[in-house]
């Protein structure tokens, strides 16, 4: 990674060059983002104006206002190389001279080819079978449809606190904030349950109470989850947990599919966080890292689940002109290399117990925390205060050079998903600018 730079902060932000081009921007995007900042602004008593970036290199940020910024939210997580990945960089170059665009799952690229192999290989049975999409949302709705296919069965179980996308199939499971579905719950699954996501061991029985009793009815196709919850607050479950969601599949016939798009990838410690707790889920959910910046995802599942995708002739598909895009595959390839080269699971996870032990000691005193969790460089720190403390928190973290995002239902959990590859000394850095933007402004 280039070099890992320190904030520096010459305007106060938002910049007058950012309040500009957020004020043309409020005129021409969709009036929910402006709404959603109006309504942080009047709870925490914080201006909620963007800063707007104008160059990305390694964990650092720059603004259009010359303000250099540590990103230790890395695109919502994705960024797991950082801005920029020579590497990655260096692919996307060399692929862009050759073929921008195949023809989709009629005549592939070499890179799609040789993508899909070393997907296919991360799932540790033999005859795995991957589907490439863009997003998230595209591996999930592909993982549901593999579901239905697998089961004959339409009804989906899912989790409390989990988020799996906005697009129209995996909304209807995401269980995050029921106003994301209420809207548009007529033309949503109706057979779609949820339970309990576990924190602990007594709230472990509850959950699977709810799960056997949903599994009972004989309508679910498909168990998903996070075996780490993400945007709901970096909560880990118990370990017996999704050892006992793979029993409880098992004994009904349910394909248990685990969403890693937040944990995979070295994300939370280990190439898949499933596979890590003990448990080979019948398909996993690859996106946000997976490309290095670039946009693409991959649903991979078990020999026995994909293989209802080829009766028929093959008439049941799933796919989309972009899917497998060259670039975006010869990207994920890169990334995936530099990962394992850089044994940056590994890293994660051992970078990431020491500086949540230093994030306790940072957040001792009169500062209204609660628990300090994760695994890996997925930590969230709870706040009390709500979500108007927690808008409070980031801005005044911005203000000091570090951008932060917030999670939980209520947006009142710091979540902190920088760059794999991040200095230790940043990582000890922003302790003490989290100390000082819990005392105040």
């Amino acid at each position: 990674m280039s070099v890992q730079a320190l904030p520096e902060v010459r305007v106060r932000p938002p910049g007058p060059r950012s309040r500009e081009l957020a004020s043309r921007l409020a005129a021409a995007e969709s009036p929910s983002v402006v709404a959603r900042r109006e309504a942080r602004e009047q709870a925490s008593g914080e201006e909620s104006g963007p800063i707007v970036y104008a160059e990305g290199d390694g964990v650092n940020v720059v603004d259009v206002d010359g303000n250099r910024y540590v990103d230790m939210a890395a695109g919502f997580g994705a960024l797991l190389l950082g801005h920029r990945p020579a590497s990655v960089a260096r692919e996307i170059e060399r692929q862009s001279g050759r073929l921008w665009l195949a023809l989709g799952d009629v005549y592939p690229s070499e890179a799609k080819v040789a993508l899909c192999e070393r997907l296919a290989a991360l799932y540790p049975e033999p005859g795995a079978r991957v589907m490439l999409g863009a997003s998230g949302a595209d591996a999930l709705t592909a993982a549901l449809k593999t579901a239905v296919l697998a089961t004959g069965r339409t009804g989906v179980l899912a989790f409390e606190g989990a988020y799996h996308g906005l697009s129209h199939g995996p909304l209807a499971a995401c269980g995050l904030r029921p106003s994301y579905r209420e809207p548009f719950a007529e033309g949503l699954n109706p057979h779609v349950t949820f339970a309990p996501y576990p924190r602990d061991l007594i709230a472990l029985d509850a959950a699977m109470t709810a799960v056997e009793l949903a599994l009972a009815g004989g309508r679910v196709g498909a168990v998903l989850v996070e075996p780490i919850l993400g945007r709901g607050g970096c909560v880990v479950p118990p370990r017996a947990f999704l050892p006992a969601l793979r029993a409880a599949c098992d004994r009904t016939g349910t394909l248990l599919v685990s969403d890693e798009v937040w944990t995979g990838l070295g994300r939370s410690g280990s190439w898949l966080a499933s596979i890590d707790a003990g448990v080979i889920p019948d398909v996993v959910c690859l996106g946000k890292g997976l490309g290095g910046g670039l946009a693409i995802s991959a649903c991979i599942g078990s020999a026995r689940a994909m293989a209802p995708w080829g009766a028929h002739g093959g008439t049941t598909i799933h796919t989309a002109t972009h899917f497998g895009s060259p670039i975006h595959c010869a990207a994920a390839l890169a990334t995936l290399e530099a990962l394992d080269r850089g044994a940056l699971p590994a890293r994660a996870l051992h970078v990431g117990e020491r500086w949540m032990r230093q994030l306790r000691d940072a957040a001792k005193g009169p500062g209204g925390l609660g628990e300090v969790r994760g695994r890996g460089l997925m930590i969230g720190i709870a706040l009390a205060g709500g979500g108007a403390r927690g808008a409070a928190v980031t801005r005044r973290l911005l203000r000091r050079g570090w951008i932060v995002l917030t999670g939980g239902a209520e947006g009142d959990v710091l979540t902190l998903t920088p760059p794999l590859a991040i200095e230790e000394t940043l990582l000890e850095s922003f302790c003490g600018a989290l100390t000082e933007a819990l005392a105040g402004p």
